[in-house]
């Protein structure tokens, strides 16, 4: 037994080879534009259960499940006029919708984690767009250990995950860097659950937060989360000798997620520098003042979550 992933490259011989692992009740990591997925068919109860049991994940935590399109999702979920204009807008794309599950859907219930909803998205990601061709509906959270910092190349899900995934599609670094944005829609209304990727214009509702009694109703919105080993400070223009120094901007740190202050770059490279500062020997990570406005919003959402008590 080896403690490593199996990391083969995204070709047509590695994507066949995937696809032959899902259909028989594997677990694969993939990438998407956004991060690497854990992925498992949606409709395979044991399968999911596999992703659970390698991310170490709460199972009332929802997961979010990969489809090819709006017809697909059409399957899984209602789609009222709001939620379609938002498809037809964002899709593929990185925006995550949650909508009420049809009866009967072919849905693990683990996915839903008893939820009568679904969170469905369709990846602009060429190489999951595969995989759901080939083994259709896929259930795929961030390929990570459980509120841990999210995999943005197949060396960071090896890393994190070990043997616990037995094959990793190598696709290269993620381009956007952070997770998809997620927002409910119910009776017209859009509520957001979790910044990200996506900036929506228009009025959206902030929903109650778990911690502050409401429900965890999709991936992302428990209060520590994406986490380093270490503890996190944020708004730091400077640093002690035993932190490593996140940088933004004219704060240069150890090293910077945008020297130029781009808000884009920083959202591509956080979790990539929240690995390197990790895996650096200090014991404690400070991160540089970060803008919360645009990608700033998501970038200081998931630092947040960083930076909160495990």
């Amino acid at each position: 037994m080896t403690d490593k992933s199996r990391i083969i490259a995204a070709d047509p011989a590695g994507i066949a080879e995937a696809v032959a692992l899902l259909d028989a009740g594997g677990i694969v990591a993939a990438p998407t534009e956004t991060v690497y997925g854990l992925a498992a068919r949606a409709a395979d109860g044991a399968a999911v259960a596999r992703i659970y049991a390698a991310k170490g994940r709460p199972s009332f935590n929802p997961l979010i499940v990969h489809v090819s399109g709006v017809a697909q999702a059409a399957k899984l979920v209602e789609i009222d006029p709001v939620s379609a204009a938002l498809m037809a807008e964002f899709w593929p794309g990185a925006l995550t919708l949650v909508l009420p599950l049809k009866p009967g859907a072919a849905v693990a219930g683990l996915v839903t984690a008893g939820l009568a909803t679904l969170a469905v998205r369709c990846p602009a990601h060429p190489v999951m767009q595969a995989l759901i061709a080939g083994a259709g509906p896929l259930a795929a959270p961030s390929a990570n250990a459980s509120g841990r910092i999210s995999s943005t190349t197949a060396a960071h899900v090896a890393a994190s995950l070990g043997d616990r995934v037995p094959l990793v599609l190598d696709g290269g670094a993620c381009a956007a860097g952070v997770e998809s944005t997620i927002v409910q829609v119910a009776d017209g209304v859009v509520t957001l659950l979790r910044p990200g990727a996506v900036l929506l214009p228009g009025p959206i509702a902030e929903p109650p937060s778990p911690q502050g009694g409401g429900r965890v109703v999709a991936p992302g919105m428990m209060a520590s989360h994406y986490a380093p080993l270490q503890p996190v400070r944020l708004d730091a223009l400077t640093a002690a000798p035993a932190e490593f120094h996140i940088g933004f901007g004219t704060v240069a740190g150890d090293a910077s997620l945008s020297p130029a202050g781009d808000l884009t770059e920083a959202a591509a490279r956080l979790f990539d520098l929240l690995h390197v500062a990790e895996a650096s020997g200090r014991a404690a990570i400070a991160v540089a003042p970060i803008p919360g406005h645009g990608l700033g919003l998501a970038i200081n959402d998931r630092l947040n979550r960083a930076a909160a008590p495990k």
